[in-house]
């Protein structure tokens, strides 16, 4: 038996419904369990394009509150757990292309190689 839907909590549709469920989080009672942050984590590693504006809804959402209610701090302190997240996610992330090569020959910066 499935759970309450996502797109039942204000401002979350169906677009978001199915990147959640791509991410293994079926239902809105799961995806309030793990929270805002851990939901985008998760999006992020299931392939979802990182978008500020996103990540901000979900919050937004999980706090029964307008998709566009935070101001000043508030949505300054969202901004940059957002940057964290993404930079997170960047950091695991392989390195490809002109990257790969620069590091075979010993160009790239250590601190930008991914975490193994």
């Amino acid at each position: 038996m499935s759970g309450t839907p996502i797109s039942s909590i204000r401002n979350l549709g169906p677009a978001v419904e199915a990147a959640c469920r791509r991410a293994g989080i079926e239902d809105a009672e799961t995806l309030r369990a793990l929270g805002a942050d851990e939901t985008y984590r998760r999006l992020l590693a299931h392939g979802t394009k990182p978008h500020f504006i996103g990540f901000y809804v979900l919050h937004m959402a999980l706090q029964g509150r307008p998709w566009n209610d935070a101001r000043g701090k508030e949505k300054e302190e969202l901004r940059a757990r957002f940057d964290a997240l993404v930079a997170e996610r960047k950091s695991d992330a392989p390195l490809a292309g002109i990257e790969a090569i620069l590091d075979e020959i010993g160009v790239i910066d250590p601190l930008r190689r991914p975490r193994k």
